[in-house]
């Protein structure tokens, strides 16, 4: 279990009718993780924060936000009129959250402090730096970019102006991904051998991503995450039956016709460990599943079965010219209680409050993935080739887009 720390944090509301401040405790665990408030004054100011798309997960995100006793929805932005009050009717939003058209008529807002990005992502970049260009902490939905290098940009920004980026890695704030990390740690599967993973379902079927780009992410971050290091090369092979006349652009290039509907991936990580990923939208065989294997046993994350969460113990043992199986047995790894996106946003809000970004999700580690999807994109478009995944250029220069004074 992570060491933990109690901290004091102050948070500020600047308001242009005042200031309203207050000391809060909370405490803090090592990886940045916000383990509970000790307590939460009556006159605590709420965080003002705006949401900024509300398709699918824009929604989820609002019932958050509107909930939550520590922050003050203040208005939703959608282009789409219907989806607008779609979802106001939905949720139950009261008359004091405004429905708006564009970002825009939002930016000017009293008391707005923070906005939750939940729009395509090749929308993101120009938003994202016209947000914290403004002063604005982000929160935005997975993936940051459609390139490292505004990716990297976005990232510099954000701490020339100290604002927060968060990227919603919903699957790094599951309880069992995080228990999960903690038996690879004890060492019980012994030495590691293989992985794979299976995201596969009927529906959605996106039209500005293609299956790596709105699948991968989860199941490479889970990865990342429970290994403690990020992939050097990628294959990835694919195929386009839904979309075969659409395109993407991927760091700044135009890629091949066709959206995949299904990809296999392979991750190498740098003392050559594999995983290997199968992604498609459009297999009726759901799947969310993802393993480990040791040489004492598999780690099994199956968010789809009862016990999501599962240690498959067993190994060989040679008699002879035999491999016999020893040890074989199913051990159900107990999972706190939690909801993912409820811990996104408590976490987003939590280092707003410390003012320090988070090691577990903050802008950097949206960047990496991001890296790593971009070099597997390049791998689609040669067909399977292996592609080596450059380090990030976290010195680059800085954005000439971004030089504008907020």
């Amino acid at each position: 279990m992570p060491r933990t720390v109690v901290v004091q944090v102050r948070v500020n509301a600047e308001l242009e009718n005042g200031c309203n401040s207050c000391w809060g405790q909370r405490k803090w665990a090592r990886d940045g993780r916000l383990e509970a408030n000790l307590f939460l004054p009556g006159n605590m100011a709420k965080l003002g924060i705006v949401v900024i798309g509300v398709g699918r997960w824009g929604t989820h995100l609002t019932r958050k936000f509107a909930a939550h006793p520590e922050a003050e929805l203040l208005a939703i932005v959608e282009a789409n009129a219907e989806q607008r009050q779609r979802c106001r009717e939905k949720l139950q939003l009261p008359d004091s959250v405004k429905l708006l058209a564009d970002w825009s008529e939002a930016a000017k807002l009293p008391g707005l402090e923070a906005i939750a990005l939940a729009t395509p992502a090749s929308t993101h970049y120009p938003l994202i730096a016209d947000a914290l260009q403004r002063g604005y902490h982000v929160l935005a939905e997975k993936p940051l970019t459609l390139d490292p290098a505004e990716c990297v940009a976005l990232c510099q920004l954000a701490a020339r102006q100290q604002r927060q980026l968060f990227i919603d890695h919903t699957y790094l704030f599951n309880p069992a991904v995080e228990q999960g990390r903690a038996v690879v740690a004890s060492g019980q599967l012994g030495d590691l051998r293989y992985g794979y993973a299976a995201r596969t379902h009927l529906s959605p079927v996106r039209q500005d991503v293609d299956a790596l780009w709105d699948l991968a992410i989860h199941d490479i971050a889970i990865f990342n995450y429970w290994l403690g290091r990020s992939p050097v090369e990628v294959r990835a092979q694919g195929q386009a039956w839904l979309q075969p006349q659409r395109t993407m652009t991927v760091a700044g290039e135009a890629q091949s016709p066709g959206l995949c509907d299904l990809v296999w991936l392979t991750l190498t990580y740098p003392d050559g460990w594999q995983a290997t990923v199968h992604l498609c939208w459009l297999n009726p065989d759901k799947q969310r599943r993802l393993c480990l294997v040791g040489s004492q046993g598999s780690l099994i994350f199956d968010e789809l079965h009862a016990e999501p969460l599962r240690l498959q113990r067993g190994r060989f043992e040679q008699q002879g010219e035999l491999f016999v199986p020893q040890g074989v047995a199913t051990e159900a790894i107990a999972v706190p209680a939690g909801e993912p996106l409820q811990n996104v946003c408590d976490q987003f809000l939590a280092s707003v409050a410390s003012g320090q970004p988070s090691p577990l999700s903050d802008g950097w580690v949206g960047a990496e993935l991001v890296n790593v999807l971009v070099a597997a994109s390049r791998s689609l478009e040669q067909d399977g080739a292996a592609i080596a995944i450059p380090p990030l250029a976290k010195t680059a220069e800085t954005d000439p887009r971004l030089t504008r004074k907020p």
